[in-house]
């Protein structure tokens, strides 16, 4: 688990505009961790991890495109099911609150990264890290049940 910039582009609701966007990234060498793409009615929203923060600045700047940076937790998931489920149990019991999130897909290792937006970073990552390292739960969480077992 580390914390990640996350930039998030305001784009105009027209053909072409994310394959520019996506191709120019591309073009620099840019690998992107994650991303989601959201439609709203007066522009689409592309929330995305690179590996190169200031490459990405530098590549979105050229490309005259509105974006803003925020600092979100990237955590490492086997891709299975319930360990996204785990993850937010573990936040909400520490009352933390998910402003949005979403995953990469095709990691390496069966691994996937979970990008969360949260009310509280700092607080955040102290829970993660007692889950990451295997510290006892107190409460049992989704992850135990045994739907979610293979």
């Amino acid at each position: 688990m580390t914390t990640r910039k996350q930039v998030t582009v305001f784009l105009e609701n027209k053909p072409g505009r994310l394959a520019q966007v996506l191709s120019t990234l591309a073009h620099k060498k840019i690998n992107i961790v994650a991303l989601s793409v959201m439609d709203r009615h007066e522009h689409g929203v592309l929330r995305l991890v690179t590996e190169d923060d200031a490459a990405t600045g530098k590549a979105l700047k050229g490309l005259n495109a509105h974006f803003t940076e925020s600092d979100v937790l990237a955590v490492e998931l086997k891709n299975q099911p319930g360990a996204l489920a785990h993850i937010c149990e573990r936040l909400a019991e520490e009352h933390i609150s998910i402003e949005y999130a979403y995953c990469s897909s095709g990691g390496r290792n069966g691994k996937v990264f979970g990008i969360f937006k949260v009310s509280n970073l700092d607080k955040a990552q102290r829970i993660l890290a007692e889950v990451s390292n295997h510290r006892r739960i107190e409460k049992p969480t989704l992850r135990d049940q045994r739907s979610y077992k293979k």
